[in-house]
């Protein structure tokens, strides 16, 4: 176990974030992504940079472990992306109400 630099408590080391006061406990926090399967043999790896210059940086790997692009986005338009990459609206509104149907059949079934 380490110990939590913003409050002093301890921390299990694959813990990303302090459980008592939240404090990140990375620079950096890193996820790779399948690709679609005709992008077979790839990945994305987006990384969310916690520095005084915080950046979310994307880079695409192929199938040997090399990255073969990377570009790095402010704050504000990695908030526009994850605006973008959420599903429109209505179809948001048709999801709720598809889970709320199957749930109320499950419960009268």
């Amino acid at each position: 176990m380490r110990v939590c630099a913003e409050c002093g408590l301890k921390v299990e080391a694959a813990f990303r974030f302090c459980p008592w006061c939240a404090a990140p406990q990375r620079s950096k926090l890193v996820e790779f992504f399948r690709a679609h399967p005709r992008d077979d043999g790839m990945a994305l790896r987006v990384s969310r940079y916690l520095t005084d210059d915080p950046q979310v940086r994307f880079s695409v790997w192929d199938s040997e472990g090399v990255a073969e692009a990377a570009v790095s986005l402010e704050e504000e338009e990695a908030e526009r992306l994850v605006d973008f990459l959420a599903p429109p609206r209505g179809q948001r509104r048709l999801r709720g109400i598809e889970r709320l149907l199957a749930r109320l059949s499950h419960h009268q079934g």
